[in-house]
């Protein structure tokens, strides 16, 4: 995917040809100490090693590795000419970095998509008896969008024989043309057992189209769903079913990235629960649902092929309001913590819930117990620690606020806790460092919880430059980037009024590249 403004001037100086690339410099030494300690560097999300990244891309797990493919644009940390990076990873938190995995051609530039395993080599691309990886992404032509046309975007394939490490471009794209559709791109590929074909869903503007194909190579499109009158920009559409949690029964989820007028302003990544014949997505258009309420967490999509049949996701945590401006330096953004979703049903709706995977335990270095106690004013949990993950449980108050407050010694922090005044959750970053950049950033941002809970639960992840809340079970998820001038090092509860606090656990973590 890209901005919705029109491709930047400055990049047209990149000449398109069949086998073209810009230079890139050279990569940061993983030997060096300095090595992902820059300032505001996260310690344990992925982040590139330098330059830019957006949107999670192709991802995949395949014979043993969980591949992330992302956005990438390796000649500067500002949007650019898109290429897939690589990245693979055993357990889903310590990854190793791969050479780029596509460039731009004489087609375009390679936009998002996702990737599968051609089980059955049903494209005819595998060779030696082994299932192939395909890679099905947008093309991008900015040439003939500079020329005026609307139909520059189309969607291509690519197919890998060595595990992922280098992808050959099918000789008859693009798959699929475009029928005069400005933002046509994003395809999410699938299997559908039922009907043995192929489905993807693409993003199309304002709704998302729906294709299938027995072979990865042919589609016919099928369906449309959009909802009437929106004038949001749609991206990055997913399309899963889904087993109800204490049930038998099966839904299907649509997730779609919304790039406009998020509940807290900017980018979000939203989602539709209805049902799917193979064809067609039934479901309520007006019924809309929010994944994370924070501000920085888009373009959310799940892996492909999990072993285990679990559903699996990961996002690019920042807004495109801002994420060409944040002051980092070197690489510029990050991906969020995966998380594992859940669907579940409450007041005859249903709802969707993610929680940090288990595979995340490895990453705990020291766990302090923090004994259950009333607290009428402040307590403090930690100090010293700058990358931690907090799990804490209170008597739901009648009133008033519970603040986790991380600072550091520049008085700066930022806020995350429960308003019992609205039944809200919130993250506050309003005096959590450099605003600069974008002024609107320093602000406070709420999330919705399903219903009320009798207690007040979170698990909060804080890193160099984000934090995570998951509330209630991941019922209300909350996603904020911030930028001190050095990193938190201190949390406290902050009560306006009393509650009790239950037994709770702050745990150290551990970096992922060291």
């Amino acid at each position: 995917m890209k901005p919705s403004i029109l491709t930047f001037v400055m990049l047209t100086g990149c000449v398109l040809f069949n086998l073209w690339r810009c230079n890139q410099p050279a990569t940061p030494d993983s030997s060096d100490d300095s090595y992902y300690t820059e300032q505001y560097r996260p310690q344990f999300h992925f982040s590139p090693e330098a330059n830019w990244m957006n949107d999670p891309n192709g991802m995949v797990y395949y014979d043993g590795e969980y591949h992330l493919f992302y956005q990438y644009y390796p000649d500067s940390t500002v949007w650019g000419p898109m290429h897939w990076g690589h990245a693979v990873s055993s357990d889903l938190v310590h990854w190793e970095h791969l050479p780029v995995a596509l460039y731009p051609d004489s087609l375009g530039w390679i936009f998002s998509g996702s990737a599968v395993v051609d089980k059955g080599n049903t494209s005819g691309l595998g060779k030696n008896g082994k299932d192939p990886l395909i890679a099905i992404f947008t093309h991008h032509n900015p040439e003939m969008e500079k020329e005026g046309r609307n139909d520059f975007q189309y969607q291509s394939i690519a197919f890998s024989n060595d595990n992922g490490r280098t992808f050959t471009m099918y000789e008859s794209n693009p798959v699929i043309v475009n029928p005069g559709i400005r933002d046509f791109r994003d395809p999410k590929v699938i299997w559908h057992d039922k009907s043995k074909n192929w489905i993807m869903v693409l993003a199309a503007y304002d709704k998302a189209m729906f294709y299938t194909s027995p072979n990865l190579k042919d589609w016919t499109l099928t369906s449309e769903f959009g909802i009437p009158g929106d004038d949001r920009l749609w991206e990055c559409p997913d399309l899963f079913p889904m087993r109800v949690e204490g049930s038998e029964e099966e839904k299907w989820v649509l997730i779609v990235s919304i790039q406009q007028k998020a509940p807290n302003g900017g980018t979000a990544t939203g989602y539709f629960v209805g049902d799917f014949d193979g064809k067609t997505f039934t479901g309520d258009p007006q019924n809309q649902k929010w994944l994370d309420y924070g501000t920085d967490n888009y373009a959310l999509v799940t892996w492909s092929n999990v072993p285990d049949g679990r559903t699996l996701a990961m996002g690019w945590m920042s807004n495109w309001l801002y994420a060409q401006e944040v002051p980092a330096s070197v690489w510029r953004s990050a991906m969020t913590l995966p998380r594992e979703i859940f669907l579940f049903e409450s007041g005859g709706d249903f709802f969707l819930r993610s929680v940090p995977p288990k595979e995340l335990a490895v990453l705990k270095k020291n766990t302090k117990t923090v004994k259950a106690q009333i607290i009428a004013d402040s307590i403090l949990l930690m100090e010293g620690i700058t990358t931690a993950k907090l799990n804490l449980s209170f008597d739901k108050p009648e009133e008033g606020q519970i603040i986790i407050r991380f600072s550091n010694t520049s008085e700066e922090f930022i806020d995350v806790g429960y308003n019992a005044d609205d039944e809200t959750y919130f993250i506050n970053r309003t005096h959590s460092g450099n605003a600069e950049f974008y002024p609107p950033f320093a602000s406070k941002h709420t999330g919705q919880t399903v219903y009320p809970f009798e207690s007040i639960n979170m698990i909060i992840y804080l890193d160099h430059s984000s934090v995570e809340l998951f509330a209630d079970e991941g019922k209300c998820v909350m996603t904020d980037i911030f930028f001190p001038s050095e990193p938190f090092d201190k949390a406290q509860v902050i009560v306006t009024g009393s509650t009790e606090m239950r037994e709770g656990y702050v745990t150290e973590m551990n970096n992922i590249w060291r």
